[in-house]
């Protein structure tokens, strides 16, 4: 058992911020030997209950729950900063020609090394990824996941249309890759497996079909896809699935609707969509800077939430702009202001953190596994300097409220304010 003595930033049940100014951390073992979370508070308050237990002093610095990213393609990490006029010339000059890449399993791996590095180096500790429609790109992934300890998820993308040579897959073959994919990975340590058809419409109706049976028949496993993200593929959406009511829809009609599904972007949704998620359980993975980097529009904060509808923050890397969870959450802060194409609102610091950390989690169908420091909680963290920069520093200590230091590190927070990222208590 170790204890770690710090400011401490957690979430209660009702999503409020809970802050210890002098908190103590305690990780150990749980019942089945697993490293968890024991107890996190007041250090004045908890320390006589752990005499004897080695105690590193990290006063000046907070601790936190490790990040959680809903949505990120490791596949295109190279791609990330890449120009476009848009989302389908962006995927058709950059992102298939280097996702067709992943075929070889030495190129895959070493992408997946360096991937891993990078989200660890800005704080996040669980990731919902996409692979490519190569197999060996998820071998790759889990196999570099597995190594350094982490709740990680992905899955072979399914796109047996309207796809270059290099990333088109053949549909018979990529169900049966699948699932034995699913079979040899998912529950695996800390590992889980997401059915992936790439979006709507460069799967045919026969593979959404199969990846539907599979998601029956594996309940367990999630399921990750795209929707709406531009009005451009709603409109190819609306063409290819004539019999739809919506670009949603077409992921209900075929079974891929339930808890456990995740979607990017759902920015031009209506409330018809909106009910269906809230009611099947699915939720949106929110991509902020993907979204305004390709001019895709507003994720709208105050429908989702109207519509009792579940949301995360993802990075989207490569249409996102950056790893870094602080400029995700900055980003997040200024879509969510924008009110002239949907209602504005000003969402607190402590409801962007919880969005990406507990709430995230939350999604994911991961409450009280990962994104949060309460008892019972797997033990990934993150140690952060709020004097990790000179501005930062001068601004962070003329913070007065806990709402004035957690958004000072978003608006100037980047991956310098990491100081450690912790995974299973080490």
């Amino acid at each position: 058992m170790k204890a770690y003595r710090a400011a401490l930033l957690r979430f209660d049940d009702d999503q409020r911020p809970v802050y210890d100014a002098d908190g103590l951390l305690v990780v150990g073992p749980d019942a089945n030997g697993k490293p968890v979370v024991r107890a996190a508070g007041d250090h004045a308050t908890l320390i006589g209950n752990y005499p004897g237990v080695s105690v590193e002093d990290l006063r000046g610095q907070l601790i936190a729950p490790g990040f959680v990213d809903m949505h990120v393609h490791y596949p295109q990490t190279d791609v990330i900063g890449a120009p476009a006029a848009g989302l389908l010339p962006w995927l058709e000059n950059y992102t298939f020609p280097h996702e067709s890449r992943f075929a070889d399993p030495a190129h895959a791996r070493e992408v997946a090394a360096f991937f891993f590095d990078e989200l660890l180096r800005h704080g996040v500790t669980t990731a919902l990824t996409f692979a490519t429609s190569h197999p060996a790109s998820v071998d790759a992934a889990f196999e570099e996941a597995r190594a350094r300890g982490l709740r990680f998820i992905t899955g072979k993308v399914l796109q047996d249309r309207h796809s270059p040579d290099g990333v088109r897959d053949e549909t018979e073959q990529s169900l049966i890759d699948t699932e034995a994919l699913i079979q040899r990975w998912h529950g695996v340590d800390r590992l889980g497996y997401a059915i992936t058809p790439r979006f709507a419409p460069t799967s045919t109706p026969v593979q959404l079909r199969g990846a539907g049976e599979l998601a029956a028949k594996y309940g367990d496993v999630w399921i990750q896809s795209h929707v709406a993200e531009n009005r451009d593929e709603v409109r190819w959406a609306a063409e290819l699935f004539p019999d739809a009511r919506s670009y949603l829809g077409v992921y209900g009609d075929f079974g891929l609707l339930r808890e456990r599904a995740v979607y990017a972007h759902c920015i031009h949704l209506d409330a018809a969509d909106r009910a269906q998620m809230a009611r099947t359980g699915a939720v949106a993975a929110v991509s902020p800077t993907s979204n305004l980097f390709l001019g895709s529009g507003f994720f709208d904060f105050a429908a989702a939430d109207a519509a009792g509808m579940g949301y995360g923050l993802a990075s989207d890397v490569g249409g996102g702009t950056s790893f870094s969870p602080f400029h995700t959450m900055l980003a997040a802060y200024c879509v969510g202001r924008e009110g002239h194409t949907k209602p504005g609102l000003s969402l607190t610091p402590g409801q962007l953190w919880w969005q990406h950390t507990a709430g995230a989690a939350r999604a994911l169908g991961l409450e009280g596994v990962v994104g949060n420091l309460q008892p019972g909680c797997e033990a990934d963290f993150v140690v952060l300097n709020p004097q990790a920069t000179p501005l930062l520093a001068r601004k962070t200590s003329q913070a007065n409220s806990l709402d004035e230091l957690l958004f000072a590190l978003i608006v100037l927070g980047d991956d310098r304010v990491v100081v450690r990222s912790v995974i299973a208590g080490s």
